[in-house]
């Protein structure tokens, strides 16, 4: 059985994060593993709270992971501090990890950035380096290609940008600041754009890390980055199509859709 580790944040009320992640990787037929860098307290209408582990002790989990099942692909999200941003690149390079799909959580799609300055000097500098692909929305494109982005001819720019800077294939996420459901995907390989229909559902809680988590898991079973990606993208708008609808705010999707859970 292939296997997948998710290196990320709790999510409580189980819509993103390793949640997410690990709900995801086990659709896809992959065995999922987790190292949690923060807990948090939230829910559908917000969060709560955050509650970082230390950076030793993140070692401690990618170690245990590492040294016992050896991960097929990695999934980054969410990496709060410096410190623990330099720790799982530690790992990565101490253990030889592959297939590293990082999907950098530094801003919300509001705008407004949710790691300093140094985290995400270590996130340009060290982890994306590190990437098979990253997985940018717009706003966090913007941050790390330096550039406003307010057509698809910018996402490709951007794209371009990101994989000259940092080494790695870039996959810019349209979303509703670009247009519907498009996705850009630059890398060694060419110039891929992913379409997709937009699924009118409210509740998208989540989307970004099951995208990433999707391609992490269809990389750990083989398939090129470029059919990774696509099949992810089909995974995401099936779980939107499946039009969950929990709690009060912006709600999860349903992640196993497919699973009957007659046993």
């Amino acid at each position: 059985m292939k296997t997948a580790l998710t290196i990320a944040g709790s999510d409580s009320c189980g819509g993103a994060g390793i949640q997410a992640d690990i709900k995801t990787m086990t659709a896809h037929g992959v065995y999922a593993m987790s190292a949690i860098t923060a807990l948090t307290a939230q829910n559908t209408t917000g969060v709560r709270g955050i509650l970082a582990v230390e950076a030793d002790f993140l070692e401690k989990q990618i170690a245990a992971v590492a040294e016992d099942i050896v991960p097929d692909a990695v999934k980054t999200g969410m990496i709060p501090s410096e410190s623990l941003i330099l720790a799982t690149c530690g790992c990565v390079k101490k253990f030889a990890l592959a297939n590293i799909v990082v999907d950098p959580v530094m801003v919300s799609t509001s705008g407004a950035r949710l790691i300093d300055e140094s985290a995400m000097g270590a996130l340009r500098d060290s982890l994306l380096p590190l990437a098979l692909v990253a997985t940018p929305n717009i706003p966090e494109a913007e941050v790390l290609a330096d550039i406003t982005i307010a057509s698809e001819a910018d996402m490709e720019k951007a794209a371009e940008i990101m994989f000259r800077r940092y080494g790695c294939a870039v996959l810019v996420k349209g979303g509703h600041r670009v247009n519907d459901a498009n996705d850009f995907l630059f890398s060694r390989g060419g110039r891929t754009w992913f379409y997709g229909s937009h699924v009118e559902n409210p509740n998208t809680h989540g989307t970004g890390c099951t995208l990433s988590s999707a391609i992490a898991a269809n990389l750990a079973k083989g398939l090129p980055l470029e059919q990774a990606v696509e099949k992810a993208k089909r995974y995401v708008s099936s779980c939107l199509s499946a039009q969950l609808n929990l709690g009060t705010g912006n709600g999860p999707m349903n992640h196993a859709f497919a699973i009957e859970g007659d046993y």
